[in-house]
């Protein structure tokens, strides 16, 4: 074991493989940081590239680029509540609140730590634990694996306690959307109205540049431009101070392991869950839960970890059994198979200074994250010193080609408009919009795995009882329960806060 591992170690550190590195960091970061361009996307555009180079190199630039990629995602998401990848949604909750108090350069800062904590951390897990990881995914049923989203689901009524009927209806329409296509088992047209474009399914990318992006620019043309851009370019501090620093440890010790489990799920979405349960997670068991979503820097800490520490994490069900974590690691399957090598067991008695060199790499791109993104934090914030009359439209035009750039469709532009004005309608009346993210992004996986469960079994729901799935399901309901109580209490001491004001009102007249 140790001579694989020294074997990696060199072939890892090779000068071909470093600087296939850094060119893939360089470009990930460009990628992630504009809305639209997701890691797929450059992926896919890099992959012709790594046919020339041996495989290590190749697998290098693309764990580089994907790497990179995720956390850059989270610049526009708190810099200008854009996100610039899917996975990046989660940390705009905390991030933006923080960059409107005047702490862009902090959050910048804890965004880059964290990333750079939660890729190590998932590195280490890649490299110890990934066969058995894989073969324990391999081994989860369809009626588990819908008990699994369930068990995401049920995060609607934790985040929207305090208004949990907008929160449930919120995540229902986000399903509802999901539903939208071509029937994953039929391949009948479902709600396309006669649209072609809308068969495949509503694109992911558009809805949530729209939800979040062109609705942010709405409040921002309908505020003339206001204080919110020009207070985020006042801050000059990219120091972590001693405050934020000791309360997002939290999150990062919750969003790293949970990060990595959900990334090694076969055919899941990898981080962009991850994010949302790390963040989650860690919400619910902290004691203080006033400050999350206000610029809590345990929020941030733990959606980071979150999808950095997923990168690695949907790598291991792909080396190992050669069944894809997502679509990234779908497409770096390409990297290998073009050599003519097959991912899978046979590749740690085949290839052993090539898989450890992977795992190596998975422990080196995080610090070449880690240093280029100190080199270069400070001119992430210089972009909102662009007067702001510029810098909005600009943002539109570019959400604009970002989502044209996903499918080459005018519809996904439409449907980006769309999003918007029913982001800033749901924003103007206290809807929560995470909900409908949630549901959108797992409502696939949920159909899917309850539809074949039920088929497997004859028309019948006896799956329920397996053990795992019946266990998943009772905590899901006890977390539904437990939130239902929170929120009964939230509204009544609103109402009794609302009381005594009155009185003291009344008194003071």
């Amino acid at each position: 074991m140790i001579d694989n591992w020294i074997a990696g170690f060199h072939a890892a550190m090779e000068p071909m493989s470093l600087l296939m590195i850094v060119v893939g960091v360089l470009a990930g970061i460009v990628i992630g940081a504009l809305p639209g361009l997701t890691a797929v996307m450059g992926v896919a555009i890099l992959l012709p590239f790594t046919f020339a180079m041996d495989p290590l190199p190749g697998m290098m630039m693309m764990a580089g680029l994907y790497t990179s990629a995720i956390y850059a995602g989270s610049i526009p998401a708190i810099l200008m509540r854009v996100p610039g990848t899917p996975s990046s949604a989660a940390s705009l909750l905390d991030g933006y609140p923080m960059a409107r108090k005047g702490k862009s350069g902090e959050a910048l800062s804890i965004s880059l730590l964290s990333s750079v904590i939660g890729g190590l951390f998932g590195g280490i897990l890649l490299a110890l634990f990934a066969p058995m990881l894989a073969a324990v995914a391999l081994m989860i049923s369809q009626g588990q694996y819908f008990m699994l989203i369930f068990l995401a689901l049920t995060m609607i009524a934790s985040i929207s306690e305090g208004s949990l009927l907008k929160g449930l209806l919120s995540g229902l329409l986000g399903l509802l959307i999901a539903t939208i296509g071509t029937d994953p088992l039929t391949g009948t047209a479902r709600l396309t109205f006669g649209i072609d474009d809308l068969r495949g399914g509503m694109d992911f990318i558009p809805v949530l540049i729209g939800l979040f992006g062109i609705a942010e620019a709405f409040n921002q043309f309908e505020r003339r431009f206001r204080t919110d851009a020009e207070s985020i370019s006042k801050a000059t501090s990219y120091k972590i101070s001693k405050k934020s620093f000791k309360r997002m440890w939290p999150g990062v010790a919750i969003g790293s392991p949970i990060g990595f489990l959900i990334g090694a799920l076969p055919g899941g979405t990898g981080g962009e869950v991850g994010s949302f349960i790390s963040y989650n997670e860690t919400r619910r068991i902290s004691k203080d839960k006033s400050q999350f979503g206000k610029g809590d820097p345990r929020g941030l800490a733990a959606a980071e970890t979150g999808h950095n520490s997923a990168v690695p994490g949907t790598l291991a069900p792909t080396l190992t059994m050669g069944i894809p974590g997502n679509s990234v690691a779908a497409v770096m399957i390409g990297v290998l198979t073009v050599h003519g090598l097959q991912p899978g067991p046979q590749l740690f008695t085949g290839e052993v200074s090539l898989v450890y060199g992977i795992f190596w790499g998975f422990l080196l791109v995080p610090i070449a994250v880690g240093i280029i993104g100190l080199v270069g934090i400070r001119g992430w914030g210089q972009i909102l010193r662009i007067p702001p009359p510029l810098l909005w439209p600009g943002i539109v035009v570019m959400c604009g080609v970002g989502a044209y750039t996903i499918r080459s469709s005018v519809v996904d532009v439409f449907v980006m408009f769309l999003f918007g004005i029913i982001g800033w309608v749901m924003e103007k009346k206290n809807v929560p919009t995470i909900p409908l993210v949630i549901g959108l992004l797992v409502g696939p996986i949920a159909e899917s795995g309850f539809r074949r469960a039920t088929i497997l079994e004859q028309g019948g729901f006896g799956w329920i009882f397996d053990p795992l799935t019946l266990g998943l399901l009772i905590v899901a309901l006890l977390s539904i329960i437990v939130s239902v109580v929170r929120s009964t209490k939230l509204s009544k001491a609103a109402e009794k806060l609302e009381v005594e004001e009155t009185k003291t009102d009344i008194e003071a007249r």
